[in-house]
């Protein structure tokens, strides 16, 4: 399927863009769509329950549907939606067709992804980022489902919400459902401020970009590659060892994707340990990246696979502050309007 391109929205500049670009950095300055944001919705509305990768079985899809019903929201999912074959849901047009469906219907508000895994790279191809577009649905979920919220800011131009799937259910936090709710309904009372622990000092403000490290770095080379220029860059991984989290780090780093950032914001890196090297944790990995950027770095934020997930706006606008451990986001992945 053809690309669709839009000229790029106008974004607040960072504080952090060198004067002068490498020219690894030159390298993305290329067309984006213009960003839009999705629609939010409102109580009562449908949540579509969709599986782009791997299986989920039935105990994990009903746990999400008294998630869901428990927000406010009607569950709604096809027949197949427990499909598995093997690690994946179900075959590449089953999956794709799911989504399709979903972002077709008038009735249904917002999509839901069950769960990562594997898998939703597969379906990029059979998908129409027009069709997202114009549909303008929140689209949630993280994990393998960063290539997805990839694709859909880079090829559709339309932020998503990188945040809690059925793992939600498990963890019974009310916080975190309250907020995923809030923020599909595009209902903060105030910006969200998320605290961690600072890395480097120094203020910047850009778009959010990333989640999965392995799949951010998976998106090099393809249509859907991540494009971090004047962004805050979002990492998290899980049961990554350190040397793993080394080497995908430094195929960002050669690839060019840390020469214009403005900022890094790190979530879990969640069981990412190898007891055969004690002495290089995975901390000493990101003190070794990171600290000579020369870009705020706060560590600790809470998101990705550990006991706090909390949705971020996925294209979003956000303020890092490195001095103060602290992350400022700035404005809805949703319109009320």
């Amino acid at each position: 399927m053809g690309m669709h391109h839009w000229a790029e929205g106008p974004s607040k500049p960072s504080a952090q863009l060198p004067a002068q670009p490498s020219r690894l950095a030159r390298k993305e300055r290329f067309v984006l769509p213009s960003l839009l944001k999705a629609r939010a919705i409102r109580p009562g509305d449908r949540i579509a329950i969709v599986a782009p990768a791997g299986p989920i079985d039935e105990g994990r899809l009903r746990a999400g549907q008294r998630l869901i019903t428990e927000m406010g929201f009607e569950p709604v999912f096809r027949p197949d939606v427990l499909a598995s074959s093997g690690y994946l849901a179900g075959e590449d047009d089953r999956r794709a067709a799911e989504l399709t469906q979903w972002v077709a219907d008038p009735e249904v508000g917002a999509i839901w992804c069950a769960r990562g895994g594997y898998g939703s790279s597969r379906v990029l191809r059979r998908l129409n980022p027009v069709q997202f577009r114009e549909a303008r649905k929140p689209l949630v979920g993280y994990s393998d489902i960063t290539t997805l919220l990839l694709w859909q800011r880079r090829q559709a131009g339309l932020m998503g919400i990188h945040g809690p799937m059925f793992d939600l259910a498990a963890q019974s936090t009310t916080e975190a459902a309250e907020a995923l709710a809030r923020a599909l309904r595009g209902i903060e009372p105030r910006p969200p401020t998320w605290m961690g622990r600072g890395l480097c000092g120094g203020q910047a403000v850009g778009r959010l970009i990333g989640g999965s490290l392995s799949l951010s770095v998976a998106s090099l080379g393809t249509p859907w590659e991540i494009q971090t220029r004047g962004a805050i860059m979002m990492l998290e991984d899980v049961t990554e060892p350190p040397y793993r989290i080394d080497r995908m780090l430094d195929q960002l780093r050669s690839a060019g994707k840390f020469e214009q950032v403005a900022g890094i914001g790190l979530g879990g890196m969640t069981d990412c340990v190898d007891s055969r090297y004690p002495d290089r944790d995975v901390e000493a990995v990101l003190v070794d990246f990171f600290r000579p950027l020369g870009v705020p770095v706060v560590l600790d934020l809470p998101f990705g696979h550990g006991d706090q997930n909390r949705a971020w706006p996925y294209g979003g606008r956000a303020s890092i502050h490195g001095d103060r451990g602290e992350l400022n986001l700035l404005e809805s992945a949703v319109s009320t309007r």
